[in-house]
């Protein structure tokens, strides 16, 4: 299975045995031995030592004493090494700006998160990202010039070679903005823009919950709910880059009017937005609630699940209807794609089981048996940050196989 994240131009057999014994040594955890890379591989010793040694005399890889092996001396494994090069990942979000530094092993080694709001348009936000990340740089002890390249994740559909986003529901001001070129000439390195669902489910493959799924739905749930999916180990974009807008699935034709023109999406059912705007439905039908002692206008989903762990029977409800409206969208995504693990990340998701098990009672209920049984949904292990690496991992791709290629052109 090849675990590219990144387009690496390849022209020969050994090239592209080259990239893929480079995917398979990252995505190992605790790293992997030689006999179990020519296993993997079905290569030759012969022709598995040729590619080890290029990759080593480039940099990219080292071996290393693994200590967490069985009785008998330690075994030999190949790893990432950790001073290739650095990197950077964008979360970019509709409330939210975080990035994160890292080495090309993915060590994290300086991160912040800082409000946001996607809607101010392309320049104040490039502003805002290229000044935070010029912060992080110098916090992190390296330079900018020190980034071999830079992942950033939008919430937005993507048109991945042009580097910009098509009609993004939430992001006004931004369609077919030149995100990627303004970027790179900003950042003078690569820079991969990816929509951040997909993102999700990259960095929830390779670091979290969801390391073993060949086939998984990574769903955001935030201000606007989008799905990021893996079919075969491949990212599915679709033919235009809009695979996995789910929130925009129609609930109810005749509902709440969307972000996006139409009516009843699911985003109007099961969102952040969505769930702060039914608290203060509630609050104008006088349901009894604590939420009625807030401004009405500032409630935020927030609010919400806090006076639902309060014990709040309203604020409960509203998640519990967020939740089991998102698991008959999910339902039908089960019965149509059959991943093998569905994670749920976004600022709703660290509601947790107030919002989650409406999620997978529904989709119980809803699925074929053939497609549910053996289906697992989670949360994102990796909270907050499961965008941020997804980025550095499109990121890591680039430096990594960029640095692979350079001594076959010397």
């Amino acid at each position: 299975m090849s675990t590219y994240f990144h387009y690496i131009p390849t022209q020969n057999v050994k090239s592209i045995n080259k990239h893929a014994a480079l995917d398979l040594i990252r995505f190992t955890p605790g790293g992997i031995s030689r006999v179990q890379l020519a296993q993997r591989m079905s290569l030759t010793r012969a022709a598995l030592t040729v590619i080890v040694n290029d990759l080593m005399e480039s940099g990219v890889i080292r071996e290393t004493n693994n200590r967490s092996s069985n009785a008998g001396r330690p075994a030999i494994t190949l790893e990432i090494n950790p001073q290739s090069g650095f990197v950077a990942g964008v979360d970019m979000g509709a409330t939210h700006l975080s990035i994160l530094i890292a080495n090309c092993a993915a060590h994290v080694i300086a991160e912040k998160e800082v409000p946001f709001n996607i809607a101010d348009g392309p320049t104040v936000c490039l502003d805002r990202a290229d000044s935070l990340l010029r912060e992080i740089v110098g916090q992190a002890g390296i330079e900018l010039s020190d980034l071999l390249a830079i992942g950033v994740g939008v919430p937005g559909p993507i048109m991945s070679e042009a580097g910009m986003v098509v009609a993004p529901p939430i992001m006004p001001g931004w369609d077919r903005y030149p995100i990627r070129a303004s970027l790179e000439k900003r950042w003078n390195c690569p820079v991969s823009l990816n929509n951040d669902a997909e993102l999700g489910a990259v960095g929830e493959w390779a670091y979290g919950a969801a390391r073993s799924a060949d086939n998984l739905a990574y769903i955001k749930v935030g201000t606007g709910v989008g799905a990021g999916l893996l079919l075969d180990g491949h990212i599915y974009r679709g033919a235009t880059g809009s695979a996995g807008e789910i929130g925009h699935l129609t609930i109810d034709p005749n509902g709440t009017i969307c972000t996006c023109g139409n009516r009843g999406c699911l985003e109007t059912f099961a969102s952040a937005t969505a769930i702060a705007r039914m608290a203060r439905e509630a609050v104008v039908k006088n349901r009894p609630t604590q939420l009625s002692q807030l401004e009405r206008d500032q409630i935020t989903a927030k609010n919400v699940a806090d006076a639902a762990r309060r014990g709040d029977l309203t604020a409960q409800q509203i998640i519990a209807e967020a939740g089991a409206q998102l698991g008959v969208a999910l339902a039908g995504l089960v019965n149509l794609i059959n991943p093998n693990m569905v994670v749920v990340g976004g600022g709703v998701a660290q509601i947790g089981d107030l919002f989650l098990e409406p999620v997978r009672r529904e989709v119980k209920r809803r699925s074929l048996p053939g497609s549910v049984n053996t289906m697992q949904i989670t949360t994102a292990l990796l909270g907050r940050r499961s965008i941020g690496m997804g980025a550095l991992v499109q990121a890591i791709s680039i430096a990594l196989h960029r640095i692979a290629d350079e001594k076959n052109l010397n």
